[in-house]
């Protein structure tokens, strides 16, 4: 039998012990033979499998080491390849511990760095994964991730996978997720990270990349999120039409508004309202500390101060309950005479209700507005007709959106896109500032009474019940508000009145 073959079998038999001393004598024999080499490679690549699984580090980088010493040509790719699974596995031993030992996943990056692995290719996205293990919050991850290079990832790798009854994020959208987040800290310029400085030329690098992910997989919920991070600290301003998207899909979730307050960091009263609105949403107290802490910031400058010490009380509950310190800067507010002399309420809900609509707005100023007037209300189901123009008319539940819209209201709205017969998504709604409707008209000279009690002024209708109300007289001067109304018996547009009024 040759002396491979039973290198080979004593190997796979699990014999490590015997196979490593047949290898070692044949590669003394010959020191210089490929086939020697390659015989204790693959030895020492079962080796390297064994202490992987028992977390033998220490044996682990031993055997690297005299993996290295061989200096194997390239082309041993079935080799070079096959390691990588074994160090994913060991660079997820490291991540498993807490906390992490980075000085040993640093010594085992630096050792890895040494194999020409083939790439694209499974295993080397197998060792992504385990690298992701272990440096996603180390300030190396970076450097990890540009020596790997995100252009080798596979399309399998923007696949989300099923573990244990669970879904998982793609391996693709966790490395750019981590990736975005190490940018937008920034590189730490002291031992302790206290102090970062950010690489704009190396975001501006990313973004192109990033930006091609969000087109490509749209399905990818965070991406744009940390695109707009990242836009924010380029200070670009595009930031919020990248943002928005993103937000419409999260909005309700507390932090997309506290980061909607970044972007609109130069306007206080959108800030105020974005503070109000993440309050507005269910979200666990302890979350909340920093949020209620800016509002009542402002609702102090306002002098609101029974609504600023609600929102304290609510954060001196939390500190209590957690047994954590509370800022500095509530103490100090504790100590005001204001704070001594506020009544708080039990809860700040209606007040968040009635300062977030500012907020709420900004999810759809990418959607162009328009201005209709109300045809007519149904306050009990909530619904508004309503007529733009001869081209564009239905109705739509105005439910949290408006209170007590009257027929003959002009209205600045944003519709969804979808419509199904005539019925209408409004997504903001707000009392129009501006008279400039089509569909309104305004009409004014003397009204013509015929017998039956109906009246017109000029081309527009106006109902028996509003010259009785009203007390008109024939031939009478007024002034009537009109609104565009289409006549299903004549098949044709034309102008019906909504509201009158006596001129002399």
């Amino acid at each position: 039998m040759l002396q491979s073959q039973k290198i080979k079998e004593l190997r796979t038999s699990g014999n490590l012990a015997e196979a490593l001393e047949l290898a070692v004598a044949d590669l003394e024999g010959a020191p210089d033979s490929i086939y020697a080499k390659r015989n204790i490679s693959w030895v020492y690549y079962a080796m390297l499998k064994k202490h992987a699984e028992e977390s033998g580090f220490d044996a682990f980088m031993a055997t690297l080491e005299l993996i290295k010493k061989l200096e194997l040509p390239a082309h041993e790719k079935m080799l070079f390849n096959n390691i990588a699974i074994p160090l994913a596995k060991m660079f997820r031993n490291i991540a498993a511990t807490k906390p992490i030992d980075y000085t040993k996943a640093n010594l085992l990056f630096e050792s890895s760095k040494h194999f020409p692995f083939e790439k694209p290719l499974l295993n080397y996205s197998i060792l992504l994964g385990g690298l992701q293990k272990a440096f996603k919050d180390s300030a190396k991850y970076l450097e990890v991730i540009d020596w790997w290079d995100i252009d080798n990832l596979r399309p399998e790798d923007y696949l989300e996978e099923e573990f244990n009854g669970r879904t998982i994020m793609a391996l693709a959208e966790q490395v750019y997720i981590s990736y975005a987040k190490h940018l937008e800290i920034g590189k730490p310029l002291d031992q302790y990270g206290n102090n970062t400085e950010i690489d704009k030329p190396k975001i501006e690098e990313f973004l192109p990349k990033l930006e091609e992910l969000i087109e490509k997989y749209p399905m990818f919920v965070y991406p744009p999120y940390f695109k707009a991070k990242l836009l924010i600290k380029l200070g670009n301003d595009d930031v919020l039409s990248s943002f928005i998207p993103f937000a419409r899909k999260k909005k309700n979730d507390y932090w997309v508004w506290q980061l909607m307050t970044e972007i609109y960091k130069h306007n206080q009263e959108i800030v105020f309202s974005c503070y109000c609105k993440a309050l507005t949403l269910k979200t666990p107290d302890e979350f909340l500390v920093k949020i209620r802490q800016n509002l009542a910031e402002i609702l102090i400058k306002k002098n609101l101060y029974d609504e600023a010490k609600t929102e304290i009380e609510r954060i001196l509950l939390v500190k209590e309950k957690t047994q954590t310190k509370v800022p500095s800067k509530v103490q100090m507010w504790q100590n005001s005479d204001w704070f001594k002399n506020a009544k708080p309420f039990n809860n700040n809900r209606e007040f968040y209700k009635n300062n977030c609509k500012e907020a709420e707005e900004i999810l759809f100023c990418d959607i162009t507005q328009e201005t209709v007037a109300v045809d007519y209300v149904n306050y009990e189901k909530q619904i508004v007709n309503f007529v733009k123009n001869k081209n564009k008319n239905g109705f739509f539940k105005y439910s949290g959106l408006i209170e007590d819209p009257e027929i003959g209201d002009i209205l600045d709205i944003r519709f969804a896109e979808e419509s199904r017969e005539n019925q209408y998504k409004a997504l903001t709604i707000k009392l129009s500032e501006s008279s400039n409707c089509e569909a309104v008209k305004i009409f004014t000279g003397n009204i013509r009474i015929i017998p039956s009690g109906i009246g017109f002024l000029d081309d527009c209708f106006i109902d028996k019940s509003l010259i009785e109300q009203l007390v008109v007289q024939n031939d009478e001067h007024i002034k009537a508000k009109a609104l565009m109304s289409f006549n299903k018996k004549k098949n044709e547009w034309g102008w019906k009145a909504v509201k009158i009024k006596k001129m002399q």
